[in-house]
């Protein structure tokens, strides 16, 4: 295996920059490329980088990690060099000079750790996830997951799976013996309660992934009822033109924001009316389909109109224009700013109630294998029922069952998943 090495810090002028190397020859890279003695594992040190002909590019503070003990499981060399773009260039240059050292592809460490046993695939996915978090309560989830969170759920669901398994083969194999413990009711147990587990894991998905993905709340109402003022209220920013003019938001503005560490994206649509103009028109439409989708809509009324769109549960009906009506309590005021905290607030206790609710499988393959699953753990309970002639077909099910879970983490061949999963990591992970 090739030896690769990639800037493990953000590209461009820092105060610091991490150069990642990896691979069987981290040993001869310390030789060529570093100035005195091979660098003691895990001890921190600091020395002088040559170029080929003897040269000082740098001076770094160097960290050695030798196999397993490392992130990718294979020997690993660190080199923290100053953050200039021309030190940086000038690094990874050298090290694509030593013999079979190569630039990593995108994600290709993170990949190699998981081919070492030293993460499995949910939790490359959760360091993918808090790699991108910008909110706390996505580094929440992220942190769950790629410390480990899934994975261990799943393998007691694997560890239950197997026990059944192991229960009704046991029974076949002495089947001509007298057997004194009828096992139905254990088998029927473990995979009862494994089936319920199973089923909450997907129950939470879609909260789950609306925190990776983050909340869609549309503002919603009839034209110059202060829907852009607001969102501009709400952003601190002219983030939509406002006028007096009905018809002025002719597409559907997007703002995202942190409410309350909740990532959220406030979605200002076209006023809604029968509009004569085409482009008008459109945008209405465009509009609402988003609030159809949204999974929060807040109408925004100046008097006791209808609402345009039929109300869900959780939706928000708040009156605009608060500073018109001094006398009326509880509306909000783009205006004077009357109500916007309140609101805001408002929002971030419904949404984060749903945070509450998100579950550990944040992806869509996961709840693909485990609504797979469930139903062959439906089937095997019902074949165990039937009796000790059904035990064969049950174990099979269960079997299944067990291949799903196996996907998920990725112990069996995910080549396709893999593939789509790491595109998205950067050079240095």
């Amino acid at each position: 295996m090739d030896t690769i090495f990639a800037l493990a810090s953000a590209v461009g002028r820092s105060g610091v920059s991490v150069i990642r190397v990896s691979g069987p020859d981290v040993g001869e890279v310390c030789g060529l490329v570093l100035r005195g003695s091979r660098p003691e594992p895990r001890l921190a040190s600091v020395r002088q980088v040559l170029d080929t002909d003897g040269g000082i590019l740098d001076e770094a503070l160097v960290l050695r990690f030798e196999a397993p003990h490392s992130f990718t499981g294979e020997h690993v060399l660190e080199l923290h060099v100053h953050g200039s773009v021309a030190i940086v260039n000038a690094v990874l240059r050298r090290l694509g000079e030593v013999p079979n050292c190569r630039l990593a592809e995108p994600g290709e460490f993170t990949r190699r750790a998981l081919v070492n046993g030293k993460m499995d695939l949910t939790q490359v996915e959760g360091l993918s996830d808090l790699i991108e978090a910008q909110t706390e309560a996505q580094r929440k989830l992220a942190q769950q997951i790629a410390s480990g969170g899934l994975s261990t759920v799943i393998d007691g669901l694997r560890t239950d799976l197997i026990h059944a398994a192991a229960l009704l083969e046991a029974s076949i194999d002495f089947a001509d013996e007298d057997v004194p413990e009828d096992v139905t009711p254990e088998v029927s147990r473990l995979l009862s309660a494994s089936l319920e587990r199973m089923e909450k894991l997907v129950s939470g998905q879609k909260y789950a992934e609306r925190v990776r993905e983050g909340f869609e709340v549309a503002i919603v109402g009839l034209p110059n009822v202060g829907k852009s003022s607001l969102l501009n209220a709400f952003a601190g920013r002219e983030a939509a033109i406002t006028s007096n003019f009905a018809g002025t938001t002719r597409d559907i503005i997007e703002v995202q924001m942190d409410v309350d560490g909740i990532p959220v994206t406030f979605l200002d649509t076209a006023g809604l009316r029968d509009a004569s103009d085409p482009v008008e028109q459109i945008g209405v439409l465009r509009g609402k389909t988003r609030a159809e989708d949204a999974d929060l809509r807040l109408f925004l009324l100046e008097a006791d109109e209808s609402l345009p769109i039929e109300k869900r549960d959780e939706d928000i009906v708040i009156r605009s224009k608060s500073d018109l009506r001094p006398d009326e309590a509880g509306g909000v005021s783009s205006v004077t700013g009357a109500g916007v905290t309140e609101l805001l607030d408002r929002i971030g206790a419904i949404l984060g109630e749903r945070v509450a609710k998100s579950g550990l499988a944040s992806r869509d393959r996961h709840t693909a294998a485990l609504n797979s699953a469930s139903v062959n753990v439906e089937e095997a309970i019902r074949l165990a029922g039937l009796g000790q002639d059904h035990y064969d077909i049950s174990a099979e099910e269960i079997r299944s069952a067990l291949r799903l879970l196996d996907e998920v983490v990725g112990r069996v061949d995910v080549e396709n998943v893999l593939d789509v999963i790491f595109a998205s990591f950067c050079l240095g992970k």
